[in-house]
């Protein structure tokens, strides 16, 4: 699988398990996520200013640089969103993009498209989650094999100070950032349509 190289870096892959928690502050003027491993390190963060909230985001490592653009194309029906390497929002840059599968759904699945898949008649990697339950999971391609879970926690502080907190296992040899990059998309994918 093409995965071992990293889809965004070789770096943000490990030969076993990689736990991360993602907690979102909801509270503020635009949500704000931070991900952390289970010692509370911080990893990566995407924060949001007023003025791109809709057009892209740029998700951040522990060091404040950009690893990835998220950027949503507009005026497309399937909420089509592209990420780029770093702060680039040109087409060379591409890494992947993504779509829901169809118009219609009651459960979130998305359809991801690395760059070199120009054809997208079978996706790379598929997205299938439930918001309201605030759990997904990321397979590879077309097939049952898992490569990232994701999972809400409950805990006291997320009830009083506004945050939601997510559990996510990915799995040996997959990229997290990338990982990462899908849940930020499906976050916002499934914010549109509680606005709708």
């Amino acid at each position: 699988m093409q995965n071992q190289q990293g889809i965004i870096n070789p770096k943000y892959c490990a030969p076993h398990n990689v736990d991360l928690a993602i907690v979102r502050k909801v509270l503020t003027l635009a949500d704000t996520f931070s991900v952390t491993d289970v010692n509370g390190k911080m990893i990566f963060n995407l924060s949001a200013s007023l003025m791109t909230l809709h057009d892209h985001r740029v998700l951040l490592d522990a060091a404040s640089q950009p690893v990835v653009t998220l950027r949503r194309k507009m005026m497309t029906t399937h909420d089509r969103w592209q990420v780029f390497r770093g702060e680039s929002m040109e087409m060379k840059d591409l890494i992947f993009s993504v779509k829901r599968s169809s118009f219609f759904q009651l459960k979130t699945k998305l359809d991801v498209f690395l760059a070199n898949n120009t054809k997208e008649e079978v996706c790379d990697f598929k997205v299938k989650g439930s918001w309201f339950e605030r759990s997904c999971v990321v397979y590879a391609g077309e097939s049952l094999t898992i490569v990232a879970q994701m999972n809400k926690k409950h805990t006291a502080q997320s009830i009083a100070f506004g945050k939601d907190n997510f559990m996510v296992t990915v799995y040996p040899n997959i990229d997290h950032a990338f990982i990462v990059a899908l849940i930020l998309i499906l976050d916002e994918i499934n914010k549109d349509k509680r606005q709708s």
